[in-house]
């Protein structure tokens, strides 16, 4: 129950105001469909801390935390231009599905994100020291979802007051942030 308890702990107070919750919200804007959002981040979360542990360590020992902060800054400063960049769904309700569905669409870049985050390298830890693996995972997941389920829910209220064009300007000034941050070693 420990291990549980301490890995649902540690990633919920992690999560806040990480680059995932940012995601979770961009995506409630952008589809407004709550629930497969809400899915999608929880099957991204269970695959990706159930492979942390393989994989988390095995990608840090292969690039280095020098270049994986340089591809970090790049990433998020393209990500901060690219919101800027309008959608042929900002002109539309926002309520049509991407090509590959609302559902995949969050499964796909959920995933991808929580590639060398935090709470990632935290599940890798929790798991070495308390070897239960399911326990821990389950606790991450739980940490995760408690963090990132209120924002799809509250971001789409929100959406529907606010005009698209803001919530696209606020995050492109959040994601710029955290892309210089990372180049410049902060955080």
């Amino acid at each position: 129950m420990e291990a549980f308890l301490v890995s649902t702990g540690i990633v919920a107070l992690a999560e806040m105001g990480d680059k995932t919750q940012l995601l979770s919200l961009v995506l409630a804007a952008r589809f407004r469909k709550p629930w497969p959002i809400v899915l999608g981040i929880l099957v991204a979360t269970l695959a990706n801390h159930g492979l942390a542990g393989a994989v988390g360590s095995w990608v840090t020992t292969v690039l280095g935390p020098d270049v994986l902060r340089w591809v970090l800054g790049g990433s998020f400063i393209v990500m901060a231009v690219w919101m800027l960049i309008p959608d042929k769904l900002d002109d539309e309700k926002g309520g049509d599905a991407p090509r590959m569905g609302v559902f995949l669409t969050t499964v796909v870049a959920f995933f991808l994100a929580e590639m060398g985050d935090k709470t990632q390298i935290a599940t890798v830890m929790l798991a070495a020291q308390y070897q239960a693996w399911f326990t821990v995972v389950a606790g991450t997941t739980l940490g995760m979802m408690l963090a990132n389920a209120p924002v799809v829910w509250l971001g789409d209220a929100i959406t529907k007051r606010v005009p698209l064009r803001m919530v696209h300007i606020v995050s492109a000034v959040i994601f710029a942030v955290l892309g210089a941050a990372a180049l410049l070693g902060w955080g």
